[in-house]
This record gives structure tokens, sequence and C-alpha cells, in this order.
């Protein structure tokens, strides 16, 4: 029997893993992929506060040796149930084994949707090929860039990559964009940002490396465009089917939560982009990973002053 378990080892769950564990309470994390979320693909991180650079993976390796050293178990292993049961304890239920503890912090995460090509190079993402322009926008100041989408999160990161950037490409399947119209007026107002309407990605380019992307116009015509890089915003996927007994979900799949990090359900926590949210970055994922830990830690002693 754990204090607490945590489902996700990005760096909402490795945080509130450390939390927990600078509480005195028992901590087990599980992580059915890789250690670190998101920014473990990141090249470089230069926007977390006193950290003037570090890379995504670095970053992530540090913050798993603290839980470690401080006592975390791991296990790599997908979950696909929780249950709280009467005695109030939660049993959580993975591909290879059954789990106990006190309390639960979901840290989840989410996954940027990537995009299909028909060659299909994943191995370029992080080599030019980006899902995060806040991230890594800024290594390309005063360079060429493209965006690929026609929401809200490509408009954003179109205007805000042409505040530094020498100029931005943006491709749309379709001949208008699917945003608020004052980012939309905003955008089309600005110099160093071109439209590229009605076109369809087809493959990135490049050894080991992005050169370049190939794209198709509502003419069928395949054309190349030669920049450094790309930053695809196509949307994120929230993946919180295995919580929703317990949880609400909003209509796009978010565990609805406030600032606390509580859920509907007592003795269960959520922290990170799988959360209802504005903003999603390494910082706020921390932020949550401290206050889900440290509620969780709260509720964890009201129940233990009852025994």
């Amino acid at each position: 029997m754990y204090d607490v378990i945590v489902i996700g080892a990005g760096a909402a769950g490795m945080t509130s893993a450390l939390y927990s564990l600078r509480n005195s309470k028992t901590v087990l994390v599980l992580e059915q992929e890789s250690l670190g979320g998101q920014i473990a693909t990141s090249p470089r991180l230069e926007n977390y506060p006193s950290i003037k650079q570090i890379s995504g993976e670095e970053f992530a390796d540090n913050l798993f040796n603290q839980i470690t050293d401080l006592g975390a178990d791991l296990e790599i292993d997908k979950v696909v149930n929780v249950e709280k049961l009467p005695d109030k304890t939660f049993k959580v239920t993975t591909e290879y084994g059954e789990y106990f503890s006190k309390s639960v912090i979901i840290a989840a995460g989410v996954k940027h949707k990537h995009l299909r090509t028909k060659s299909n190079r994943e191995d370029l993402v992080g080599k030019g090929v980006y899902y995060c322009a806040i991230c890594d926008g800024p290594f390309y100041k005063d360079q060429e860039v493209a965006v690929i989408g026609d929401a809200n999160t490509a408009l954003q990161y179109s205007l805000l990559l042409s505040s530094y950037c020498k100029k931005v490409y943006i491709y749309t399947l379709f001949d208008r964009f699917f945003g608020d119209k004052a980012l939309i007026k905003t955008l089309l107002s600005k110099e160093n940002i071109e439209w590229r309407p009605n076109t369809a990605t087809t493959d990135f380019i490049g050894e080991t490396e992005f050169k370049a992307l190939e794209y198709k116009d509502k003419d069928g015509n395949i054309y190349t465009h030669e920049l450094p890089a790309v930053f695809v915003a196509i949307g994120q996927v929230p993946d919180n089917k295995a919580f929703e007994n317990l949880v609400d979900l909003d209509k796009e799949g978010y565990i609805i939560s406030d600032e606390t990090c509580k859920t509907k359900t007592e003795g269960l926590f959520v922290a990170g982009d799988c959360r209802t949210k504005s903003v999603r970055q390494v910082v706020t994922a921390v932020a949550d990973g401290g206050v889900a830990a440290t509620n969780a830690s709260l509720y964890i002693e009201s129940l233990d002053a009852k025994l």
C-alpha cells in the first residue's frame, strides 16, 4: 500500500512525486512510455526560471534522479483502470499488475497530434520539425519558418514567431482559419506572415535534419519549400478514458479541475496538461504537481487522523 500513486512521469508527475516524498509519503510512479513527457524531446529548454539553458532530456533526467534518490518507486506500465474501494483506498490496475494507495494523482499529460506524411518522418521531430513554437521557436530568430495549422494555436504560433523570425509561412488545408476573429485580423495585418491556403503537407524532407516540406495545392500540383524549421499545430490529444469513471471530462476529453487540482472524487487529484487549463507549459505543469501533491498529502493526513 502506497500513500500516493502518480500516473505519469512527465514534469507534472515527477514534481508530484517530489512534493509527496518531501511530505514523507511513499510514492509509486507509473509511466507507460518514457520518462520526461513532452519536454524530454525538446533539444533546449530556456524558459524555465533560474535555468539559462538545459536540454529537455537533461531536465527530465535531473528530476527523475531527484525523486529516485528520495525513494520513489517507478514502474513502466500502462494504467487501464482506477477504482476507489469501499475503504476509501484506490486500486490502480495496469496491463501487468495491480497497485493500491491512499491517494492518486493523474498526470498523464497530452500528446500533440502528429502530422502523418507519406514517409512518416518521426525521426525529424526535434530536428527541424517541432510541435511547440513557444519552446523551440526562439532558436530560429531572424530565419524563415513555416507553421502548419488553421486554428488558434497555429495562429498564436505564427504571431509569436513573426515577432522574431524574418518570415513566417502558414499553411492551411482550407481557404479559411478556424480561430478567433481578433487573432485572424492581427495575423493578416502582419507583413512578414504569408498565408498559403488550400495546401496539404505531404512529406518532410531531410536526411538527419529537416530541410524542406513537400506540399500539394488544390489542383494536385506538388511543390517543395526549403526552410530550416516547421511548427505543426493541429491539436493536442488527452487520453483520460481510464479515469472517466471517477472524473468529469470536458468535451475535448480533459479532466475538469481548477487550480486546487482536485477532481470530483475525494482523494483523486490531477496535474499538468491533462486537466482543463489555459496555459500548458513546463512551469505550469510543475506548479500543478506541487499543488496536487500538497493537497494529496493533506488528504492522507486527514484520513490518518480519523484512524
